[in-house]
């Protein structure tokens, strides 16, 4: 239920199941944390691009049908695992999700853990949890707020309702709007652009903004120091500064 091809450092991951609109089951969640997991060791790769099959949605949610009959404490069992959006999130390089069609509950949540959205203009997003008098369980109030701050978010959350991408756009839950069909487009230009530089840098820039999210200035600060210092120590960035200087394109290794 998830297709994986690498090409030029860059490995695009698919949701495949269009029939279900992509909703998110055990398997899928599980055939991603694999995936992923997997895409962590290899060295040929430099950024991920995540989207959905079919034409109508990127994730439709998640499979209500299959946590609906479990009790409590099996939902609380199934927490204690290593959650996809989890893994997604600590992923060490950038991925990119390309968004189409409808991006909903769980599926909005998997675009939040992702590090920049690109969606097209057929893209709709909600958090529907309120209609099933549930609340997201998976960053649909955590990530979504350190992206569009509280207001945004308690009113995504609270209202149940759809927002076009155009509105998503406004008020900052994706980076970039295309036109209808243009997201894989779009997302591979960028990967491309990213691919272009050190691994060490771009995983350490991911990592320097996480804290920025989640630290104080000053701490932040320290942090960020900490590691500009570990890329300036790191062979790829001797060699970056070399070539800026003898006026040629860097060699980057990944080291």
């Amino acid at each position: 239920m998830v297709l994986l091809s690498v090409r030029n450092g860059i490995a695009e991951v698919a949701i495949n199941r269009p029939d279900k609109l992509n909703a998110l089951n055990e398997t899928v969640r599980t055939e991603l944390t694999e995936v992923f997991g997997h895409l962590v060791g290899r060295d040929d790769v430099k950024v991920a691009i995540l989207h959905g099959a079919g034409d109508k949605a990127f994730v439709a949610g998640a499979d209500v049908g299959e946590f609906a009959a479990r009790t409590p404490e099996e939902q609380r069992e199934v927490y204690r695992h290593v959650r996809v959006y989890d893994a997604l999130a600590e992923f060490p390089k950038p991925i990119i999700c390309a968004i189409h069609g409808f991006c909903i509950g769980g599926g909005n949540e998997l675009a939040l853990a992702c590090d920049v959205r690109v969606a097209d203009a057929t893209a709709r997003f909600g958090q529907f949890e309120i209609r099933l008098g549930l609340i997201p369980g998976a960053g649909g109030t955590q990530r979504l707020t350190r992206l569009v701050g509280p207001g945004q978010a308690l009113r995504i959350g609270l209202s149940g309702d759809l927002i076009d991408a155009e509105e998503a756009y406004r008020i900052g839950m994706i980076e970039f709007l295309v036109e209808e069909g243009r997201h894989l487009d779009k997302a591979r230009e960028l990967a491309a652009r990213m691919a272009r530089w050190s691994p060490v840098a771009l995983a350490l820039v991911k990592k320097a903004v996480r804290e920025a999210a989640e630290r104080h200035l000053e701490g932040g600060l320290d942090a960020e120091k900490e590691l500009f210092l570990e890329a300036f120590a790191s062979e790829d960035g001797r060699e970056g500064v070399k070539a800026f200087i003898e006026k040629r394109k860097p060699r980057f290794r990944g080291r």
